[in-house]
């Protein structure tokens, strides 16, 4: 059994990152995430993990890179500017094939926006974010308990496939308060060969790069990343479901939006309808056969995706349905939380 606290998002994922084995972090604060830097600066003398407020986020992605082809167990995190300012290093990362964890507590934008919380990033996390052919899988947790299951899923996942892995959470979930469960610390013990830790006399200098000058040699390259790409997508998906078996309306939402879209499907339930609610968990790799799956049933009168944003998920749900339903979609913006009885009543427009 593991040590149970009421913990704030921000600070859970910064503790459990910690029990994870974290041994680089490299940052810059911005709201509304700045709690998990303040989290490990507080700590640090506790443990054994270098910290540095890098001066810009730059600078952050291109620390991580670097200690990360040390063979660091390493992370950083963010919010939505600055993961902006990072999507350069993170196809570098990417390319190179090295683990870390990136965290993006998603704020309103475009631009400087709001610190509130959104779900704008989507199409940035899920489709790559920087230049060239590439994804990192990316994690979307609905709770402050999931902030630290996440974490430790994430850096599993990285040193599987040597990726970056995205944990796509939001200021709400980043500031609530909630009770948790936390782990016992693991025993991190790195097995990293490939990591460039210098020639001695029984082991020849490593070489990490993403610059492949010969296109030949880029496309081998990116032969390989797509390799890798797929077995991520035939064994890293997850998914949660709720009330699905015998649904007439499917809801779709990851995060927040998951919860608020529950108790929704709650009060659909109460008036009598039949709705269901499912939710990606991985929102890459996309749960899209489930959902083509569930698109069959001859049931299924249509979909709707509730978003904070003014529709990005609900264009991969319409790619995973096939045509075979209508999906619908609802989402506010600007850092606008939708509440049950919002989502219920957008839901009931289209009964009409």
């Amino acid at each position: 059994m593991g040590e149970i606290r009421f913990m704030k998002g921000n600070e859970a994922l910064a503790e459990a990152a910690i029990r994870a084995g974290l041994q680089g972090y490299f940052g810059y604060p911005i709201t509304p995430q700045s709690e998990v830097i303040e989290y490990l600066a507080r700590e640090e003398p506790k443990h054994n993990y270098v910290l540095i407020q890098a001066e810009s986020e730059l600078a952050a992605v291109n620390m991580l890179y670097g200690s990360a082809g040390a063979g660091g167990r390493v992370m950083t995190t963010t919010s939505s500017p600055g993961f902006t300012l990072m999507q350069e290093g993170i196809s570098y990362i990417a390319c190179t094939e090295l683990p870390c964890v990136l965290v993006n507590v998603v704020r309103g934008g475009p631009g400087l926006g709001t610190i509130q919380p959104s779900q704008g990033d989507y199409f940035q996390a899920v489709k790559g974010g920087g230049h060239g052919d590439y994804n990192t899988p990316v994690l979307g947790p609905n709770s402050v308990q999931e902030m630290i299951d996440h974490v430790y899923l994430a850096f599993e996942l990285a040193d599987k496939y040597l990726t970056p892995v995205v944990i796509l959470s939001d200021g709400a979930i980043g500031q609530m308060m909630e009770k948790v469960t936390l782990p016992e610390p693991i025993p991190y013990k790195p097995n990293k060969p490939w990591a460039t830790t210098g020639k001695t006399a029984d082991r020849e200098r490593n070489i990490l790069t993403s610059l492949f000058i010969q296109s030949e040699a880029m496309e081998k390259r990116n032969l390989r990343l797509q390799e890798k790409y797929r077995k991520i997508k035939e064994n890293e998906v997850r998914y949660e479901e709720y009330q699905i078996e015998d649904a007439e309306i499917i809801v779709t939402a990851y995060g927040l939006c998951s919860r608020i879209s529950k108790k929704a499907v709650e009060l659909g339930r109460e008036a009598g309808i039949k709705m269901g609610l499912f939710r990606p968990i991985s929102l890459w790799p996309f749960p899209s056969k489930q959902i083509e799956e569930i698109a069959s049933g001859d049931q299924v009168k249509f979909f709707i995706s509730i978003e904070m944003n003014a529709g990005q998920m609900v264009e991969d749900v319409r790619l995973a349905v096939c045509g075979k339903k209508p999906v619908h979609f609802y989402g506010r913006q600007g850092g606008i939380v939708p509440t049950p009885q919002e989502v219920f009543n957008s839901i009931k427009e289209h009964l009409k």
